[in-house]
C-alpha cells in the first residue's frame, strides 16, 4: 500500500479515466500533474466543432447513472448538480430490414414494449430481465469495484450460494442464452446488441452480460445537455477544484523506474527536447499495449509482443459525422438499423476473413433531437459503422478528403439510413462531413489496432482475466481506463479511476467505496 495524502503522483493520458482519477486522488490529498498528449481533454470521448455544428466524437450513450452519481458524490457533489440530464423518449429506435414499421422502445412501458415482440414467450422474457437486474445488482456490489488484489470478496457467502448459476452465465455464450428465452428474430436482435457496446459479439460474449438487459429496458437511457463533452468538462472542472493540474499538448515519451518503483515520466518540453517529471505513483489511463510497448522499457513490461497477438482487440469502427440541411423525423435520438444477415455480419468482423459488412448493421445518433447542436433548420447526425480493428482501412477526412475505403463505407451508410427510413434525399442534404477511420484511432488515441472501443469482453478478457490496473513488476505503476478492469465505457472508466485508488489504500472489497470515504476539500484547494 501505497499513502497518498502527500505523495507527487503523474497521470499519464486526459481521457475520462484519467480526468477521474487526476480528481479522486486530489481530494485524497496527493499533489497531482496529469499529462494530455493532445491539446484537448476527453480521449475517445471527444468533441469536433464546425459550421455551427457541435459533435461528440466518441460515447453517446449514458447508462449506469448510479456509477456517474456515485462518481460524483465522493468527490462532494452529485450528477444532477453537474449535468443537466434529460430521459429519452423513446429510448432508442429500431429499424429491423424487410420491416415496413420500426420499433421504439419507449421511456414508460420498456418492458411490455419488448415482451409484445413476442407475447407467446412472455413469461421467459420476463424471467430474462428479472435476471439481468439481479446479475447487474451481484457484479455492481461484488465485482466491477473490485480490484481482484484478493481473491477475499469472491468467497462472499452469497456469492458461493449462486456459484453454479454464476458459472453457468460465465461459460454460456450470450446469443444461446438468449435463444433458450425467445425464438424471435427481432428480439434476439435487440437482447443481443448490447454485446457491440462490450467490444464483442452475442456469440463470442459470456451471457453474464445478459445484465446490460437491464441498464436500457428497465433503467431507461438519458442525456446530458451538451453532449458527452459535457461530462468530460464537469470531471475536468471537478480535478481542478481539488487541485490537479491539467496539462494539454504534453505527450509522455517514457515511464521512468528506479530500483523497481516507477519514478516519473519523460515528457517532450514543446521544442524538440524533453524533459523528466520526477513522481511517487505514475498513473497510465493511456491503452495498455501503448503503456507497456511505448512507454515502458522491455524489461519492465509484463507481456510480450506474441502475448499481445492472441488478445482480441475488440471492434473497429467507421464513423461519420454528417451535418444534414432540414428535419430528420425519422430518426429518434438513438436508432439502430438491424442487417438480416445479423450473424454475418458478426462473422464480417471478427471471422477468419475481416471485412466491412455490406449492409452492415449501424448506429445513428441524432442529438439535434434533444439538443442545440445544430444551426437553425439543420440535423447532425454522429453514424457508427462496425468495423474489424484494422488499420489498413484507412483514415478519414472533412467534406470527402480521406482514404477512398473509409469514404466508400460512408457512402454505404448513407444510402442504407436513406432507404430503410424512408429519407431518398439524405445524401443531397448533407452539408457538413467528416469520416472517421480506424487509422485515425491508432495516429490519434493510440488504440490498440486501431480498435474503436478496446479490448474485447470475451471470458478471456473480463473480470479478473481482463487486464490489471497495477504493473506486476513496476510498483507504483497503477493503470485505468477501458483496456484495464473493468472495462469498455465511461462508467467502467470511472470505476476504474476508483480503483486505482483502492489499489493505493490496499482496499481489496469488491463494492464501492462509502460517499464519507474522501476527505472533505480543504480551503486550501482551488
Amino acid at each position: 500500500m501505497t499513502p497518498v495524502v502527500g505523495r507527487d503522483v503523474v497521470v499519464v493520458g486526459g481521457g475520462i479515466s484519467g480526468l477521474a482519477t487526476a480528481a479522486l486522488l486530489a481530494r485524497e490529498g496527493a499533489s497531482v500533474t496529469l499529462l494530455e498528449a493532445r491539446d484537448e481533454l476527453g480521449g475517445r470521448a471527444g468533441r469536433w466543432e464546425q459550421g455551427g455544428f457541435r459533435f461528440d466524437t466518441g460515447p453517446s450513450w449514458y447508462l449506469m447513472p448510479e456509477v456517474f452519481d456515485h462518481f460524483f458524490r465522493l468527490l462532494g457533489t452529485s450528477a444532477d448538480e453537474e449535468l443537466d440530464l434529460v430521459r429519452l423518449d423513446p429510448s432508442y429506435r429500431v429499424f429491423f430490414e424487410g420491416d415496413a414499421e420500426p420499433f421504439d422502445l419507449p421511456a414508460e412501458g420498456a418492458r411490455e414494449a419488448l415482451l409484445g415482440l413476442d407475447p407467446s414467450a412472455a413469461d421467459r422474457l420476463g424471467a430474462y430481465l428479472d435476471s439481468a437486474g439481479d446479475t447487474y445488482r451481484i457484479a455492481t456490489e461484488r465485482f466491477l469495484y473490485g480490484t481482484f488484489a484478493s481473491l477475499r470478496p469472491l468467497l462472499d457467502a452469497d456469492l458461493l450460494r449462486r456459484a453454479p448459476r454464476l458459472a453457468r452465465l460465465l461459460t454460456e455464450p450470450l446469443d444461446h442464452f438468449i435463444r433458450r428465452h425467445s425464438a424471435d428474430e427481432r428480439v434476439r436482435r435487440v437482447l443481443g446488441y448490447p454485446a457491440v457496446f462490450l467490444g464483442t459479439s452475442p456469440t463470442a460474449a459470456p451471457s453474464m452480460y445478459h445484465l446490460m438487459s437491464h441498464l436500457d429496458v428497465t433503467q431507461g437511457v438519458l442525456y446530458p445537455k451538451g453532449g458527452f463533452a459535457a461530462v468530460v468538462d464537469a470531471v475536468a472542472r471537478l480535478a481542478e477544484r481539488e487541485g490537479a493540474k491539467l496539462l494539454t499538448g504534453r505527450r509522455v515519451r517514457r515511464i521512468t523506474v528506479s530500483d523497481g518503483h516507477a519514478s516519473g515520466v519523460v515528457v517532450d518540453d514543446g521544442t524538440g527536447g524533453t524533459y523528466h517529471l520526477a513522481a511517487d505513483v505514475v498513473v497510465s489511463s493511456a491503452d495498455l499495449h501503448v503503456t507497456e510497448q511505448r512507454l515502458l522499457d522491455p524489461r519492465h513490461r509484463s507481456r510480450s509482443r506474441r502475448w499481445w497477438a492472441r488478445r482480441d482487440p475488440g471492434p473497429g469502427a467507421v464513423l461519420a459525422l454528417l451535418g444534414v440541411r432540414g428535419e430528420l423525423p425519422a430518426l429518434a435520438h438513438h436508432t439502430l438499423l438491424f442487417a438480416r444477415d445479423w450473424e454475418e455480419g458478426f462473422e464480417a468482423i471478427y471471422g477468419r476473413d475481416p471485412h466491412v459488412p455490406s449492409p452492415a448493421s449501424l448506429y445513428v445518433c441524432r442529438p439535434s433531437a434533444t439538443d442545440d447542436v445544430a444551426p437553425p433548420g439543420h440535423e447532425n447526425l454522429f453514424v457508427l459503422v462496425p468495423a474489424p480493428a484494422d488499420t489498413s482501412i484507412g483514415a478519414g477526412g472533412v467534406d470527402g478528403a480521406g482514404d477512398v475505403g473509409v469514404e466508400r463505407v460512408v457512402d454505404r451508410a448513407i444510402a442504407q439510413i436513406a432507404d430503410w427510413t424512408g429519407t431518398p434525399d439524405l445524401a443531397e442534404r448533407v452539408v457538413l462531413r467528416r469520416t472517421v477511420g480506424p487509422a485515425d484511432f491508432e495516429r490519434d488515441l493510440g488504440a490498440w489496432r486501431g480498435g474503436a472501443l478496446g479490448p474485447g469482453h470475451t471470458l478471456r478478457q473480463s473480470a479478473m482475466f481482463r487486464g490489471p490496473n497495477a504493473s506486476p513488476r513496476v510498483r507504483n505503476l497503477l493503470y485505468a481506463g477501458a483496456t484495464t478492469i473493468p472495462g469498455i465505457g465511461l462508467p467502467m472508466c470511472l470505476i476504474s479511476a476508483e480503483l486505482v485508488l483502492k489499489r493505493l489504500r490496499g482496499d481489496t472489497s469488491g463494492g464501492p467505496l462509502g460517499h464519507g470515504a474522501l476527505p472533505r476539500r480543504t480551503e486550501g484547494r482551488k
